[in-house]
């Protein structure tokens, strides 16, 4: 089982500040009740990001086994540390199920962890979430949306707003009654009236979509 530590901020105040901010967060938080997200305290930055790139473009399943294999190549049934990922031949990666570009973007994470491009978890505790999208984005398949959903879930930042996330879109459109999701420059401007718990929202509407009966 994942370990878990409860969230850096004050979760109740989220909670009261979003139902203070509309009448329509007040009755989805009504229904849904209170905060009960927490984050992982397990991963590396690095063993983060490359479980995200294994996992990209592929159906949960398939993923797992993937991430499974390749977690063999490592010590102790562990995903690889980088220099060993390094060390490793394409043909053991392939035989894993990574295809080349993800082998690259793999290698490449390795290599900018090695370097200090990808930091410790206590030197991203230090930075700004800004600042560490913009650092974690130079390795190679690792896009803005990958980073904030880092910030909200393993490092607990309160007030990431991913509007390019298609359920926090759909999941804003409904709770609203929209009759369409918005585009990411609007949701952009909708979420202002949430700051300083925009990640609190972003985890209510995903919850919206996911108790639907």
């Amino acid at each position: 089982m994942a370990q878990t530590r409860p969230l850096p901020y004050d979760t109740d105040a989220a909670a009261a500040h979003l139902r203070r901010s509309h009448k329509a967060m007040k009755k989805l938080i009504d229904r849904l009740g209170p905060i009960t997200l927490r984050r992982d305290a397990g991963a590396t930055p690095y063993g983060a990001l490359a479980r995200s790139i294994v996992f990209q473009q592929l159906a949960g399943a398939a993923a797992s086994t993937i991430y499974g294999r390749a977690c063999q190549l490592g010590d102790g049934g562990k995903f690889p540390e980088p220099a060993a990922l390094l060390a490793l031949p394409a043909e053991r990666l392939r035989a894993a199920g990574l295809s080349a570009g993800k082998q690259a973007a793999l290698k490449d994470l390795a290599q900018k962890t090695l370097d200090g491009v990808v930091p410790t978890m206590r030197a991203l505790s230090r930075m700004d979430d800004e600042t560490i999208i913009d650092r974690l984005t130079q390795v190679r398949g690792i896009g803005r949306w990958t980073v904030e959903m880092m910030l909200i879930f393993r490092l607990g930042r309160p007030d990431v707003w991913p509007v390019g996330d298609f359920a926090v879109r759909k999941g804003y459109a409904q709770t609203f009654g929209l009759p369409e999701s918005p585009t990411q420059r609007e949701l952009d401007a909708l979420g202002e009236p949430f700051s300083p718990y925009r990640s609190a929202a972003a985890w209510y509407f995903w919850r919206s979509l996911d108790t639907q009966t």
